[in-house]
Parts: C-alpha cells; structure tokens; sequence
C-alpha cells in the first residue's frame, strides 16, 4: 500500500468510534450480559452508524461475519426482551389476555378493570397505555387491530408489561 492510501487508512480508522470506549461508557460486562464481547462490539459501532465493511476491516474478519454477528445480536436482545417479559408476567398480579383481532381501544378498559379487582393502579392513563401495548407488542398491532395474542401484565406498582402468546400459550 503506498503512503497516501496509507495514511487515509490511517485517517478513517481513527476517525471511527471506539468501540472500547463506547463499551465502557454504557457499562458493558460480558460477564452478565446476553451479549458476547464481539456481539457488543459491533453493535456499538454499528449504532454509530458505522458501516459493516468497515468494522470488518477493523476486525480483520469479513462482512458476511459482522452481518451474521450484528444479527446473532439482535436475536439474543429480542430473546432476552421476551424472558423478562415473561418474568415480569409472573410477578404480575393482573394478567389479561388480549385475543387476535381486538381492538387496541377496548383493552385498555379491560386491564383497567382486571387492576380494580386486584386492587392496582395503573401508572398510565387509557392513551398512554394503548400506545405502551402497541410500541412492546411490534408486529402484533397493527393500527387498532391486535394481530397476535397478547397477555399484558401489571405489577402491585402499576407497571405494564406486555409480552405476544403463542398459540400454545393462548
């Protein structure tokens, strides 16, 4: 490589995030997370809106290994978002289950009414709530429609969780 291309080389990878520093700076521990070191890495780059041939090179791998790396990521997130969805579902007093084709309008009323039989307070008022339902289910809402089944849980402090069901599970 000549000296030029070099030191532009040089340039552009100093001009990327470190990845060390972003880590340390959100308190990444591999030891408690669900995230490998390498999985961690790359998404703090790419959530820096570094591109995957870039941090391929950073990383002397190819990019076909950072895709498959960022998506690995992503994958164990959403699995770990669903297991504290499902464990904040069983420390939850109110349970309802909200079947495919409901209308997101009608559940807030019947969380409402599941909490005043526990003796709960919900910590949102009815459009808060709806949008709160609709932002954690993703998919499973798709305008006023619920698509999937879903069971909203809500703790003795009035905090929602909301997790899809399975068929087996509904």
């Amino acid at each position: 490589m000549g000296a030029y291309a070099e030191s532009c080389r040089s340039v552009r990878m100093s001009e990327q995030p470190d990845a060390d520093e972003i880590l340390r700076r959100a308190g990444f521990d591999a030891e408690t997370s669900v995230l490998t070191r390498r999985q961690a890495e790359v998404l703090a780059l790419r959530e820096r809106d570094t591109a995957q041939a870039a941090i391929a090179e950073r990383l002397g791998t190819s990019r076909a290994n950072v895709s498959s790396i960022e998506a690995s990521a992503r994958e164990n997130i959403r699995k770990a978002r669903e297991t504290v969805a499902f464990a904040e579902a069983l420390r939850a007093p109110v349970r309802v289950e909200v079947e495919p084709e409901s209308d997101l309008y009608d559940v807030p009323s019947r969380v409402y009414e599941a909490c005043d039989v526990e003796g709960v307070k919900v910590n949102h008022a009815a459009p808060e709530l709806m949008k709160r339902i609709s932002d954690e289910a993703g998919g499973a809402v798709k305008g006023r429609t619920v698509r999937t089944a879903l069971l909203i849980g809500v703790t003795r402090d009035g905090e929602v969780a909301v997790r899809r069901l399975t068929p087996e599970e509904f």
